[in-house]
């Protein structure tokens, strides 16, 4: 694995802990728990498996992973160095894959 996509992975998920962390720290545990015990997802599985992680968060809290999904996004562009702009009809996967490629560029 390349030293950037490396980095990448570890500010994604240091972002997925942060976005979680909006239900606080039980919460966050409790999400883990059942992404890992009903989608056999693992914490550390969540950068190569990142369309499960949507669909299970979407699964548990309908449009409410919205609001994880931004938190998310909003704090991995944060670790990257990546300016966040607001984007009507932009995926989360979309996003993520923007501030990849940006911090495959800078890298």
């Amino acid at each position: 694995m390349s030293k950037t996509k490396n980095l990448f992975r570890r500010a994604l998920l240091e972002a997925v802990d942060d976005g979680l962390l909006t239900l606080g720290e039980s919460g966050r545990k409790a999400i883990y728990f059942h992404l890992q015990s009903l989608y056999s997802l693992k914490r550390e599985d969540i950068p190569e498996h990142l369309e499960a992680f949507v669909e299970s968060l979407r699964k548990i809290f309908g449009l409410g992973a919205e609001v994880i999904e931004k938190a998310v996004i909003k704090s991995l562009y944060n670790k990257l160095g990546l300016k966040y702009e607001e984007k009507e009809n932009v995926s989360f996967l979309a996003y993520l894959k923007e501030a990849e490629q940006n911090a495959e560029r800078e890298g």
